[in-house]
């Protein structure tokens, strides 16, 4: 497993690299030159969201009296943001990375069951403000009928994925296949202590749902005040800039941007949809295209800011040594199973 976080590391450094090719090293210096000591701000807001994430996620171990601290759950979060934002895994390397990291301080289906139901948490918490924002965004925007479209018919099908999402978690019914597999002989070994495993963190997952409802409403709060950050980002820039602060205005903007966001998470390292999806939000609503290019490259400098203390924290939870609590034998786990993912 430690050497497979290694390889995270060593790969996300690597896009990060080249991600700053491509963008250009001349490139970011001059826009950080037009807002000044004013990234500053924007810099702090983006942790400040990032760390509203880890609350949430937190809350998804509130059953677990012996849960990390605050400090260090941060920490792994900001790891896995750096995987999901610097690499092409479709947000997901950065979720395993998680699980593996906690994993090694918490039993392995704790660990997985809480980045399982963080996962929809924050998903869940973006699809609604995309939902009750979309009504303020359609009458106070030109939107073409196209882009009107598309922004219904994704968002209907991205509440059903998570309703199926919730659903299949709930049931306890994510190890069905490889279940299903292990009884029939098919995979040997291998599989059947992968349905072990697999069948432990779909019995967490139905035990939190039944028992701790309320605490999954506190993790989407959390979450929402995370993504809302997008609005003051918005507001710290655009004042930076001297452009008008009409508040729909930014509100509008802000939705749309998020909206832009959720279609395009799976784009690794955000390339040539951060700019883009700014200029459009903020053309939409009578703010200079330019002013939209500059917003998506500060956000692009804040998030690198980001990237960068992620992987540098990630390298730091790997060397440092930790006592797998997982992988000792326990009353529920006597054979002593791997805490890892």
């Amino acid at each position: 497993m430690k050497k497979l976080h290694m390889a995270a590391v060593g790969l996300g450094l690597a896009f990060l690299i080249a991600l700053i090719l491509k963008v250009g090293a001349g490139r970011l210096w001059q826009e950080l030159g037009v807002l000044g000591w004013g990234v500053v701000p924007l810099i702090v807001s983006e942790g400040l969201a990032n760390l509203m994430h880890a609350v949430g996620w937190r809350q998804c171990l509130a059953a677990n009296p012996c849960r990390p601290r605050l400090t260090s759950m941060f920490g792994m979060a900001m790891a896995g943001f750096a995987i999901n934002y610097l690499t092409p895994t479709a947000s997901m390397g950065g979720e395993v990375t998680k699980a593996g990291l906690l994993a090694s301080q918490q039993p392995a289906a704790e660990a997985a069951s809480s980045v399982l139901l963080d996962k929809f948490c924050t998903a869940f918490a973006h699809v609604l403000i995309i939902l009750f924002g979309s009504a303020l965004v359609f009458s106070r925007t030109q939107l073409s009928p196209v882009l009107r479209t598309i922004m219904v018919v994704s968002s209907i099908v991205l509440i059903g994925g998570l309703l199926g999402f919730m659903l299949i978690q709930r049931a306890g019914k994510l190890g069905s296949v490889c279940r299903g597999l292990a009884r029939r002989g098919l995979g040997g070994r291998k599989m059947e202590a992968a349905a072990q495993r697999i069948s432990a963190v779909d019995g967490t997952l139905q035990t939190f749902y039944r028992e701790h409802p309320l605490v999954l409403a506190r993790s989407v709060a959390w979450h929402l005040l995370g993504h809302l950050m997008a609005v003051v980002q918005l507001w710290l820039f655009l004042g930076l800039m001297g452009q008008p602060l009409a508040p729909v205005n930014v509100v509008c903007a802000s939705i749309l941007c998020l909206w832009l966001d959720l279609l395009t998470f799976a784009v690794p390292l955000n390339l040539g949809t951060m700019e883009g999806s700014r200029m459009l939000a903020l053309g939409q609503i009578g703010y200079p295209i330019l002013q939209g290019m500059t917003f998506g490259a500060a956000l692009r400098v804040a998030q690198l800011f980001w990237a960068f203390f992620g992987l540098a924290t990630y390298g730091s939870l790997i060397w440092k040594p930790r006592r797998n609590t997982a992988s000792a034998p326990s009353v529920d786990n006597p054979a002593g199973i791997p805490g890892q993912l």
